[in-house]
Parts: C-alpha cells; structure tokens; sequence
C-alpha cells in the first residue's frame, strides 16, 4: 500500500495531482496520491511568493513521522522559491549561480538533504522525493499547443501556441520574466485566462506521456515516482 502525498504551491497544482497525476499513479500501485497546499495558499496572491521554507518543512516531516509508511514529494516553482532570509528555501541561493538545467536539482538535493537531517539516523530517503518546477506550472502544457489549445477551448490559437514554444529548447525552459512567464504569455492570448481551471482541463486533455516526452526535469520525477511501490518505506 504506497500512500504518497504531494506538497504543493497552488491551487492549479493541487488540481492537476488530484485530477491527473493521481490516476497515473494509482495503475501504478498507489493506494493513495493526494495533494495539499502550503499554508495559506490561496491568499498567497496578496502578498506573493512562496511559503518559508521552515514552516513547508514542519508539515513535510510531520507527515513523515505520522505516517511512516507513506512518501511525500513537492511541486513548486524555482523562480517563486525564496533565496535569502528567514524564508529562504535551501540550495536557491546557492543554484542562482549554477546552469539552469542543475537549478532544479540543486534545490532539491538541499531539500532533501535538510529533511533527511531533520529525520535523523535511520530515515529512509526514498521517502521523500522533492520535485522543483523550473518555471510555472503553464509550462508544462506548452508540451503539446494542439492539445493545450483545446483543452481551453481556444483551439484557434494553437499555432500561437506553437510559437511561443519554438523559441525554446523545451516547454521547461520558457522564461520567467513577470511579463513573459508562461502564464503571462497565455494571458495575452485568452482574455480571462482561469490558471486552475483551464489549466488543468488542458493537462488532462494533453496527458503525461506529451509532458513525459517534452519536459526531461518533469519526467525524471514521474519515473521516479512511478518505482516508488517497488521501494520499502518504513523510517
């Protein structure tokens, strides 16, 4: 019985493991995949960027503890991530100097590294498997603009679509910038643009294997979530 439970940044997020990625998993040998937002997400648009690393970190070790049979892993957005202070997420500041392909995997390998300190002796790493997001969570359907454009029910603009991900090496590498974030460039095509709820429709009309395929940061972590049942858990 592999119950895993996923920390997550926002609602579109949230949606996307409960709706997409818990159906995946579940044909692999989950009994249980739910999601749950950091702190008070919701609210977090009022004064922007992500949770303290601290605070993300105390529900991520009481879950171990409570449950030590389960995992946990993370989805969230580099760029969002704090880098100095009392906030700070550890590895971001350290990675802001590393090539962008190694960001990701810098901040996870502190991440885990903490967590496993925190544990202590004995803690079975495999239990908790960080997953950082180089950009947004929009990104990621830039896998497939046919798909994404339907999904929304803007098939029109797919070619749009199309654009905007041929000037990139992949939908991962689509930039931050707050006028050119993934997100951002969709506003500018769909007035309106609902990031949970359209969001998610796209991904589930796009499906994992295109994300899988287009996105290697992304399905490096499916395809170790996926061995996931095959390892023990316990402490």
């Amino acid at each position: 019985m592999t119950r895993l439970l996923v920390h997550v940044e926002g609602e579109t997020e949230e949606s996307f493991v409960n709706e997409v990625l818990s159906t995946h998993l579940y044909r692999r040998g989950y009994s249980i995949v739910s999601a749950r937002l950091m702190g008070n997400a919701r609210q977090r648009h009022r004064r922007g960027g992500a949770r303290a690393w601290t605070a993300v970190r105390k529900n991520i070790l009481n879950h171990l503890r409570e449950d030590s049979e389960s995992f946990a892993t993370t989805m969230v957005d580099y760029y969002g991530l704090p880098k100095s202070g009392p906030r700070a997420w550890p590895g971001r500041e350290t990675a802001a100097g590393v090539a962008s392909s190694d960001k990701g995997k810098t901040v996870e390998a502190a991440l885990l590294a903490d967590v496993r300190e925190q544990m202590g002796a004995g803690f079975n790493p495999h239990r908790f498997l960080p997953y950082v997001m180089m950009h947004e969570f929009e990104a990621l359907l830039f896998s497939d603009c046919q798909g994404f454009g339907r999904g929304i029910g803007r098939p029109e603009i797919a070619a749009d679509l199309q654009k905007i991900r041929d000037d990139f090496p992949n939908p991962e590498a689509i930039d931050d910038s707050p006028d050119t974030a993934p997100s951002k460039r969709v506003e500018a095509l769909v007035a309106g643009y609902q990031k949970p709820h359209l969001g998610v429709l796209a991904a589930i009309e796009i499906g994992l294997d295109p994300m899988r395929a287009e996105c290697p940061h992304f399905g490096g972590w499916l395809d170790r979530l996926e061995r996931l049942p095959a390892a023990p858990a316990g402490r």
